[in-house]
């Protein structure tokens, strides 16, 4: 007989705990010069940040973790209508608020939220359910591949309206693994992958600012007062730091230098202040997050719970690849937050809620 773990898995709770807390001492000191210019008070940020996300993010942690995970499996048709349904509410209901060119947050009076994180999840969840639920017959195109691969892109469709480039591909990225993993044929990868590929050339090639980001990403030098201007600043603040970095609270950059500070900017200044040789610890916390995550995976008890804990170990890995290879211009820029650090009330409840699954899947993980 299979013996089932009693706890869940300290570890990774402490892993996440370690990252949010260093998430929150660097998004003090990164949204202080901000905070200080809104509000008078270089606190505004970072409380606002504690009380909207941080605390209902530590209830929803603690709430999805004595939920048993296969609740999220039987509720998931009204799970994507209402995903599905928020996506649509920020372009078409007055509930919509845009900011920058975009319409990605929805107005709940008390606070705003981002329904995109929201997806994330959702079709993480969807994935794990659809490839448990067909099982080898999910290599049958038609009936098994196919549907999967139409809600995948209905949910990128409604990001990318937003729109959303960023999460977008996150979202995608995350889909195309979790199919890897769940044994789809390799033919119809590569074929879904040239795909994807020729439709992101599209995408790229017909909205002139996303363009620009390739060639500011191959060439910094080409604008630097205007376009490039993000990624040379973003590489002035990483190199700055040297071995041993400016001193916590000293970044240079922070003051009106470098865009979106408390954002996607935040691992550059966090660089700034703390260095390489102290930076790697924090690279080190992300790498054992997905390393236990993917330990835990294999511990799953059901291909649900193996693909649902893959899908939100992946999910997060690769949001912070995406961003922290941004700032070292190993990619382009793509506005992706850098989980439990950047700024943001949405993504912070959701990656704790999503941690929470994690959770309650190593509750009853094989022993």
């Amino acid at each position: 007989m299979v013996k089932k773990s009693a706890n869940f898995d300290y570890a990774l709770l402490g892993i996440t705990l370690a990252l949010l807390a260093v998430g929150l001492v660097s998004l003090y000191s990164a949204s202080a010069v901000e905070s200080f210019k809104h509000s008078g008070n270089s606190t505004y940020y970072i409380q606002k940040q504690l009380l909207s996300g941080v605390v209902f993010g530590l209830i929803g942690m603690y709430v999805a973790s004595r939920i048993d995970y296969h609740f999220w499996q039987k509720n998931l048709p009204l799970l994507v209508v209402i995903s599905l349904g928020l996506l649509a509410a920020t372009k078409l209901t007055p509930l919509g608020v845009s900011a920058g060119g975009a319409s990605r947050w929805l107005n709940l009076g008390f606070t705003t939220f981002q329904p995109a994180e929201l997806a994330k999840i959702v079709l993480v969840f969807y994935i794990a359910a659809w490839i448990g639920k067909k099982g080898k017959a999910i290599n049958d195109f038609t009936l098994g591949l196919l549907p999967s691969l139409i809600i995948v892109a209905l949910f990128a469709g409604m990001i990318l309206w937003q729109p959303d480039f960023g999460t977008m591909s996150v979202l995608v990225g995350v889909s195309f693994f979790m199919l890897i993993v769940g044994g789809v044929n390799w033919k119809y990868l590569f074929w879904a992958a040239v795909s994807g590929f020729l439709l992101t050339y599209a995408i790229v090639h017909f909205e002139p600012y996303r363009l620009k980001r390739i060639t500011a990403f191959l060439n910094p030098a080409s604008d630097p007062q205007g376009i490039s201007y993000h990624v040379n600043q973003a590489l002035l603040a990483v190199g700055s730091g040297g071995l041993w970095g400016y001193g916590y609270g000293l970044s240079r950059q922070k003051h009106s230098y470098l865009p979106e500070v408390m954002g996607d900017s935040i691992f550059a200044v966090t660089a700034e202040e703390l260095g390489f040789i102290r930076i790697t610890a924090i690279l080190a916390l992300f790498v054992a997050f997905l390393i236990r995550g993917i330990a835990l995976a294999k511990k799953a008890p059901d291909e649900f719970g193996r693909l649902t804990a893959f899908g939100i170990t992946a999910w997060i890995a690769l949001q912070a690849i995406i961003n922290i290879g941004a700032m070292v211009k190993l990619l382009p820029l793509t506005g992706i937050p850098l989980p439990f650090f950047s700024y943001g009330s949405s993504a912070m409840l959701i990656n704790l809620s999503a941690v929470g699954v994690l959770l309650n899947i190593s509750r009853q993980a094989k022993t």
